[in-house]
């Protein structure tokens, strides 16, 4: 095997780097994540813990297994590349879409948009997506509006 375990030297080395920079990464969003959750306004009677909890806590976690990952990224894989990329890249995408679009259209239509744009990427066709996306919208409207009695945005243009 001449050269190949120069090969592999480097591409171990490729994916350490790999390895650590997605840590980096995840380790950055931690914060951003604890330091926006940590924000949250609540009435302290309401609830003792209030919402903060959850997301500060979550946050911590996250950076805590960042941080172990940092220690040991070897089994890191290559990022993607071609068509596999632009999968991966859709569903943060597809996330931060429903965010920016539940004030103005509301959770009903941002959850269609996201649970429509996550069937298509996994090779669901435009009717069997866009029907997901409807009846995901339609129970998670229910649940937590009928059921729960929690507020859900309707969106400035339809509300």
């Amino acid at each position: 095997m001449p050269g190949g375990g120069h090969q592999d030297h480097r591409s171990g080395r490729h994916q350490r780097a790999t390895g650590k920079a997605a840590a980096a990464c995840l380790f950055l969003f931690a914060i951003a994540y604890g330091l926006v959750g940590a924000r949250i306004d609540y009435a302290f009677a309401s609830d003792p813990l209030g919402p903060r909890v959850f997301p500060v806590a979550l946050a911590i976690a996250l950076a805590v297994f960042a941080l172990l990952f940092a220690r040991r990224p070897d089994g890191a894989e290559d990022l993607p590349k071609g068509p596999l990329l632009g999968r991966t890249l859709a569903i943060p995408a597809l996330a931060v879409s429903a965010v920016l679009l539940m004030e103005p259209l509301g959770f009903p239509i941002a959850i269609f948009v996201l649970t429509t744009g996550v069937a298509r990427v996994f090779g669901a066709g435009w009717p069997r997506a866009a029907l997901g996306g409807a009846l995901h919208a339609a129970l998670w409207w229910a649940v937590f509006v009928a059921a729960l009695e929690v507020y859900l945005p309707t969106g400035t243009v339809f509300g």
